[in-house]
């Protein structure tokens, strides 16, 4: 059931759900009323009744208290209140009735004549009902130091008049807030719906690929989507654009090996060396076929980490010392010049698999060799690692856009190789960052450690330093043993 109501929900447009609150609104009140609040009007009537009668019979009992017995009653003297007032003469067992107070039937009288033996010297509160509808009719009574009965009554008109003047400004005030609310849902719908629709046009023009603005003034949830909407416009027009010239720029580079491989081979087919010898000839079809290999090799790459999963087992089990070491010992032959150091600390684990964070580390140290002037340093930490070079910086604008697949370089090229780092690192729960040095440039990649990971690590390094500080000492025995017997 709560099922299908959802459901129904989602389908109405804001306006029907408009005026579905405003149903649910009025029918709450409507039940408030007759279920909750008519029950309280009646008892504060009641109450408030019984309230006017009690200070006006006050008055008239201390008036006859005051005054001769044998004077008569004074003819309404309450005639606004409606309330009339008698006295039951015990002796003579009658009532003194005045001529106006035609409310008080023969009826009435022989209700009050059943209930005079329980009025005491306090004020007494009773009700009869009277009439085809069962008017309610109200009187109290009391005893004077005499022994007679003072009886005050309202009649039934002014009771019921009463009652319903409290039940029409009770429905008449929700009735009112009935009304606001239904103005203020109205208003506010309104100002959704409106920005709404605007920004269903907008999608609709960027779709059709026609020229769309959106200009919403709004500074809640709304304006945020319509801002974010605008500025993803622009990226997506912006990457349209760059991926473009990046498909101009990657055929042409294409091209030129290919082209380059073509007529190299054509000419050693026609017996010419284009280079003066075959060896010579044949290295530069060679060089140019592995840079056409290697674009190739990073688009398919860069096409691969879009399905990457971390289907890893879990936790970190990946011994990063030995991807290293692999990397370097193929890569430093590159520029033989350039001086590697290394920070690392043993037997340090990543989480993933090899050959993504091979990609990875190969990525990093060739932008390394491509930039640095004398030295890159390499430093490995559990849950760390850090490839520095002591090249130029980076500017500010380009570090915040250096992990974008259609950036260019420094060079004007368009690198895929951070690209690729990005995606694995991210993919295995990691985080990378570029950092400008006052000597060079250095990419961190980490990921936070949990407090028995590094336990774990300064086990292990206090261990490490033991072990180094045994070796020392053994050594220090040797020298002085071999000095003692020199």
């Amino acid at each position: 059931m709560m099922k299908r109501i959802r459901l129904w929900l989602r389908e109405l447009s804001l306006s029907q759900q408009l005026l579905t609150i405003l149903f649910l609104v009025v029918s709450t009140l409507t039940v408030f009323i007759f279920a909750f609040l008519t029950p309280e009007i009646n008892d504060i009537t009641m109450r408030e009744m019984y309230r006017v009668l009690h200070s006006t019979h006050s008055d008239f009992a201390w008036y006859l208290s005051h005054t001769d017995p044998s004077i008569s009653i004074p003819e309404n003297p309450n005639d606004d209140s409606g309330i009339f007032h008698m006295v039951y003469l015990p002796q003579e067992d009658s009532f003194l009735i005045p001529d106006t107070a035609s409310e008080i039937t023969p009826l009435i009288q022989a209700d009050i004549r059943s209930h005079l033996s329980e009025v005491g010297e306090g004020i007494s509160d009773y009700s009869c009902t009277i009439g085809k509808h069962g008017a309610a009719v109200l009187y109290c009574a009391s005893k004077l130091a005499d022994e007679r009965t003072v009886i005050s009554m309202m009649s039934a008109g002014a009771e019921s008049q009463f009652r319903s003047l409290l039940v029409n400004n009770v429905v008449n005030l929700n009735m009112l807030v009935a009304i606001v609310l239904f103005v203020i849902l109205t208003v506010w719908i309104t100002t959704i719906i409106y920005p709404l629709n605007q920004i269903k046009t907008y999608i609709s023009k960027i779709k059709n690929d026609e020229p769309a603005e959106l200009s919403v003034n709004r500074y809640d949830e709304i304006g945020d989507v319509a801002y974010a909407l605008v500025d993803m416009e622009r990226e997506l027009q912006k990457q349209s654009r760059e991926k473009q010239e990046m498909i101009q720029n990657i055929s042409h580079d294409l091209k030129t090996p290919i082209a380059t491989i073509r007529s190299y081979s054509e000419s050693i087919k026609d017996g010419i060396y284009p280079y003066g010898t075959l060896e010579k000839s044949i290295d530069v079809i060679i060089e140019h076929a592995d840079r056409l290999e290697k674009k190739v090799r990073s688009l398919i790459a860069l096409n691969k980490m879009d399905y990457l999963l971390d289907d890893c087992q879990e936790g970190d089990t990946l011994n990063m010392n030995e991807v290293i070491d692999k990397v370097l010992l193929s890569l430093k032959v590159i520029r033989p010049e350039i001086t590697f150091e290394r920070d690392m600390d043993k037997n340090v684990l990543f989480h993933g698999d090899e050959d993504p964070w091979r990609i990875v580390v190969e990525n990093l140290v060739d932008n390394a060799l491509r930039y640095a002037r004398t030295t890159i340093r390499i430093e490995l930490h559990p849950g760390e690692l850090l490839i520095s070079n002591d090249g130029p910086i980076i500017s500010e604008e380009r570090l915040a856009k250096l992990f974008k697949p259609y950036e260019k370089g420094t060079d004007g090229q368009f690198g895929l190789g951070l690209s690729i780092v990005h995606k694995i690192v991210t993919t295995y729960g990691y985080r990378i960052s570029p950092e400008n040095l006052s000597d060079g440039v250095c990419f961190r990649i980490w990921k936070e450690l949990d407090r028995k990971e590094i336990r774990a690590f300064q086990k292990e390094k206090k261990k490490e330093e033991r072990e180094k500080a045994k070796e020392i000492r053994r050594q220090e025995r040797q020298e002085k043993k071999a000095h003692t017997e020199a």
